[in-house]
């Protein structure tokens, strides 16, 4: 087996001797890389971002932001990775480096105050100034809004990124201010060229070990060997039981790079998505396809976090808050699992058994999501919680309803938050289907959505809240929809 590697702003460095739970963001640090830092070492800051050189959605590679705090190193074996000291130009024997466009519009802007956050800033801001996609317009009135600029930077890219200066208007103009790269950018030119393929690798280290097979049967096979083994995909939620926890696992089995895993295939009678596209690539591919998931990805905690996280992942925890449950609930999605005997679908309605269980076996991996295909034509995702971005949903309400001819003709409500599992609103969407889509009918459904679910006091909200906001999110669509039709 060839000795794990990583290569850091072009040259490449030996992962060991580090842990198989060292993160990348400790491993940069103790190799003098001091620019990535930690501040909630959980994904919330953004302080620790860099960038990873991953397969493009439109060009070979993609320059992806992650949070370097929650990534073992050993999953990006054999990977390329830029920091923020990265990112600069090296200039003449005993002359300054050539700042990137991106840190010379945050130095020109004043985009950095104490300075702490500002290499995580220059990432994340470096990650969008090379999306192949972004359109520049001719004037701000070109199809944006106060979250994208005349640039076509997506304010978005940032959300992950917090400055405790406050100092997030000269950011937001550093952001709308950056150009297009030049072709002369080594960074764009990397693009081109295909992104580092995936290695297997086999790192061992005081008695535990980092583990990614080359394909599907392979790792399925050594699930049934190790089935205590943890399964990562993205790391966003074992990087913070490794952070915040001290969580240390014997055997951790990577699957976020497996073709098998990461497949999107739209058929006439369904979509599959395969459970390690990262929600970024998902949403990407769709473009809209799926008008239930774009309200989704928007509001699922930051786009740092949705550069790592995974479908596969985010059902796979069982969390009772997790967002796309609700959503896919209401899609009437199915999973499928596999493992070294062959493969079953169970419908996602069926999948929960208690919190944060399954019906998922030992050995088992969720290989995709399926959605059945026709969409039901009004759909709305409503995230009710303290922040309006990356934060963790009090209550979160999908729907997907089919209404013609003014009659609620079919109905899936997916809730989370109210109850140890993700639901369906049963009782409500029987009492809207083959009723009339008017104020009486939906008074009366909010009222029994109120009823829903076991909902609990914490720190987030209380039962009675949790409650209200049920019914209240049904009165908000109907509220929509009129509003939609009568325009």
């Amino acid at each position: 087996m060839v000795a794990a590697r990583i290569t850091v702003n072009g040259e490449e460095k030996q992962i060991s001797p580090a842990a198989p739970h060292t993160t990348v963001l400790e491993f940069l640090r103790d190799r003098g890389l001091t620019g990535t830092k930690e501040g909630c070492a959980e994904g919330e800051c953004g302080a620790c971002s860099v960038l990873v050189a991953r397969p493009g959605v439109n060009k070979p590679t993609d320059w992806v932001a992650v949070n370097a705090c929650l990534v073992p190193v050993a999953a990006l074996d054999g990977q390329e990775i830029i920091t923020s000291e990265g990112l600069a130009t090296a200039g003449e024997p005993g002359k300054p480096p050539t700042l990137h466009p991106v840190q010379e519009e945050m130095a020109l802007r004043g985009g950095s105050q104490c300075g702490y956050c500002t290499p995580g800033f220059v990432c994340s801001m470096a990650a969008e100034y090379y999306r192949p996609d972004r359109c520049a317009h001719a004037d701000t009135a070109g199809g944006t809004d106060a979250e994208h600029g005349p640039n076509g930077f997506d304010l978005h890219a940032l959300s992950g990124n917090l400055c405790r200066c406050t100092g997030y208007r000269p950011i937001r103009d550093a952001a709308f201010a950056v150009g297009t790269p030049t072709d002369e950018d080594p960074l764009a030119q990397r693009r081109e060229q295909a992104s580092p393929a995936p290695v297997a690798t086999e790192y061992t280290r005081d008695d535990s070990v980092f583990l990614r097979k080359g394909t599907l049967a392979e790792t399925l096979r050594l699930l049934r060997e190790r089935p205590d083994a943890v399964v990562v995909a993205g790391s966003t939620d074992w990087g913070v039981e490794v952070n915040i926890r001290s969580r240390r696992a014997d055997c951790v089995v990577a699957v976020d790079r497996l073709a098998e895993l990461r497949e999107l295939r739209v058929e006439s009678d369904h979509i599959e998505i395969g459970a390690a596209l990262t929600l970024t690539e998902i949403e990407r591919r769709l473009d809209g396809a799926v008008p239930l998931l774009a309200e989704l990805f928007p509001q699922f905690a930051s786009r740092l976090i949705r550069n790592g996280a995974t479908l596969g992942g985010n059902l796979g925890t069982g969390s009772p808050i997790g967002d796309s449950p609700p959503v896919l609930l209401a899609l009437e999605a199915s999973v499928l699992l596999a493992d070294a005997d062959g493969e079953r679908e169970v419908p996602l309605a069926e999948y929960f058994t208690g919190y944060r269980q399954s019906v998922r076996r030992p050995g088992e991996l969720i290989r995709a999501v399926r959605i059945p295909l026709p969409l039901s034509p009004v759909a709305a995702f409503h995230k009710i919680s303290k922040r309006r971005f990356d934060d963790i949903s009090s209550v979160a309400v999908a729907f997907a309803l089919d209404i013609g001819d003014g009659i609620v003709r079919k109905a899936r409500i997916g809730l989370g938050g109210v109850a140890a599992t993700p639901i369906r609103a049963l009782a409500t969407e029987a009492a809207l289907e083959g009723t009339p889509w008017t104020a009486e009918t939906v008074e009366a459904a909010a009222r029994i959505l109120q009823g829903e679910g076991t909902p609990m006091n914490d720190h987030r909200a209380s039962a009675a809240y949790r409650s209200a906001m049920l019914g209240q999110s049904l009165l908000k669509l109907y509220a929509q929809t009129t509003e939609a039709v009568s325009s």
